[in-house]
């Protein structure tokens, strides 16, 4: 994990987190840009490939992480200190995340049937990448400061271990109730979350 040094000067810390912000602005801008493609593209052409509810769900999912992950990573603006292990870190958190958005959403469905084909021949893949954004969340959140992962509580630990233990049971099982159930939980879970621990900065 990243360590911190002492206190910098504030406005060099502003500085460089605006320049590190731009970077995540460019990568989360691509990965909602693929989403909000792909969803236009399934609203212009709905017989071309037949959609599946279940792989809908995590696509909203991980539009909405990406808001969010926008939204919470101004408290990076609060470090005390930036350095290149950090600013390695964060970037390769925001590409992981666009990585997943391109695997929620493939370029072609060529070699699938459709849509359901695809999320079921690619879970492995989603929900193992998946459960490792989890795992990078509690280091993410850590590097806030100690009292700040602190404030969220045990559910916060909770949270992202049923996560990634539900990720972990989605790569082994090919269940359409488990699948169903589970994408609906994570997607209901995430919004109630966000709305009641980021509504403001």
């Amino acid at each position: 994990m990243p360590t911190l040094p002492h206190a910098p000067d504030p406005a060099a810390t502003a500085t460089v987190y605006l320049h590190v912000r731009v970077l995540m602005g460019f990568v989360v801008g691509l990965g909602l840009t693929h989403l909000l493609r792909h969803f236009a593209r399934i609203i212009e052409r709905p017989k071309r490939y037949k959609v599946y509810s279940v792989h809908l769900l995590w696509a909203l999912f991980m539009f909405s992480y990406l808001i969010w992950f926008w939204w919470w990573e101004y408290r990076l603006s609060q470090l005390v200190q930036w350095n290149f292990n950090l600013y390695f870190f964060v970037a390769l958190f925001a590409l992981l995340l666009y990585l997943l958005c391109a695997l929620i959403f493939p370029e072609s469905l060529d070699e699938y049937a459709d849509y359901r084909d695809y999320y079921y021949q690619r879970r492995q893949w989603f929900f193992g990448l998946l459960a490792l954004v989890f795992v990078v969340d509690f280091i993410d959140t850590w590097i806030k400061g100690p009292a700040y992962f602190h404030s969220f509580g045990a559910e916060y630990v909770v949270r992202n271990l049923l996560y990634i233990a539900g990720c972990l049971v989605a790569m082994v099982t090919r269940s359409p109730r488990y699948h169903a159930t589970f994408a609906v939980l994570a997607l209901l879970y995430q919004w109630a979350w966000i709305a009641r621990e980021f509504e403001t900065l």
